[in-house]
C-alpha cells in the first residue's frame, strides 16, 4: 500500500513504486493520484485501488462507469464541496468570509469560483494559503486579524484528516481565536469543529475495502466502477454521505 497524501514520501515516490510492483502484490492501495500514476507507469496487470480527487479529469481511468484499466477506486470531487461548504458558512448576515487553502492542493480557478460565488451574495472573499504544517497557526491568527468571520477549510489532507495531529492544531487555534469553522469529514466536526460535510472518512475507507474485496474474489478494476463524491455528500455508489 503506497499511503495517501498526508503520509506519503513524494521524494521517494518512484522507488517506492517499482517496490511494490516487483514485489508482484495481488492488488495494491494507493493514492492521491501522483501514487496512482507513478504505479500505472509501472504495471497494467496488478489491480490498483486508489482514492483521488477526480479519477478522469486526472486521466488514471477512462470513466466512472467503465474504468477500462487495471485501476479503480474512489473520486473525491473536493472542489465541487468546497463550494457547498462555503454556501454553508455564507448564512445571512456574513460580511467577511475566508477559504484557508493548502498551497499546493488548491488551484487559482477554484479560488476564483470560490470569490465569485461568495461576492454573489455580497460576502468579502479572503484566501489564505499554507505552505505546511509550520503554518497553519499564523495563517489562523492571520485571518481572525483580517476581521473574517469564518473559515472554510479546503479539502487537504493537511487540515481535514480526523485524529491526525495537524487536524488537532487546526483545532485547537479556531476555539482559541473563535471563529467558526466548516471542514471536509463530519468526524472533524464530531471532534469539535462547527461544521463538517460531505461523505463520512471511516465510509470512504470501508468502500474502498469493499470493492479491494471484489478485486481479489477476482473482479477486474475495469468492471467496477469509480465511485465519486457529489454535491450532496454522496456516493454514486454505495451509502449516503453525512454532515455534521
Amino acid at each position: 500500500m503506497i499511503p495517501d497524501g498526508f503520509d506519503a514520501d513524494y521524494g521517494h515516490l518512484s522507488e517506492l513504486a517499482a517496490a511494490l510492483v516487483k514485489a508482484a502484490p495481488d492488488a495494491i492501495i494507493a493514492g492521491p493520484a501522483r501514487a496512482l500514476q507513478a504505479l500505472q507507469s509501472l504495471t497494467h496487470t496488478i489491480p490498483l485501488i486508489g482514492m483521488t480527487e477526480d479519477m478522469v479529469a486526472e486521466g488514471v481511468v477512462a470513466s466512472f462507469a467503465r474504468p477500462g484499466s487495471n485501476i479503480t477506486g474512489i473520486s473525491l470531487l473536493s472542489p465541487e464541496l468546497d463550494t457547498k461548504r462555503q454556501e454553508i458558512l455564507a448564512v445571512p448576515g456574513a460580511r467577511k468570509i475566508a477559504a484557508m487553502a493548502a498551497a499546493n492542493a488548491a488551484p487559482e480557478y477554484h479560488l476564483q469560483a470560490l470569490e465569485h460565488a461568495a461576492r454573489s451574495r455580497g460576502v468579502e472573499f479572503l484566501v489564505f494559503r499554507v505552505g505546511g504544517p509550520g503554518e497553519i497557526i499564523s495563517a489562523i491568527d492571520a485571518a481572525k486579524a483580517s476581521g473574517v468571520e469564518a473559515l472554510n477549510f479546503l479539502a487537504s489532507p493537511l487540515f481535514s484528516v480526523p485524529g491526525s495531529q495537524t487536524n488537532r492544531v487546526v483545532l485547537d487555534r479556531v476555539a482559541a481565536v473563535r471563529l467558526p469553522s466548516i471542514f471536509q469529514f463530519p468526524e472533524t466536526a464530531e471532534a469539535g469543529a462547527l461544521a463538517g460535510y460531505g461523505a463520512r472518512i471511516t465510509d470512504l475507507y470501508s468502500q474502498r475495502a469493499r470493492i479491494t474485496v471484489q478485486v481479489l474474489r477476482g473482479t477486474k478494476p475495469a468492471d467496477i466502477p469509480s465511485n465519486r463524491i457529489n454535491s450532496a455528500g454522496y456516493q454514486s455508489e454505495g451509502r449516503k454521505g453525512d454532515w455534521s
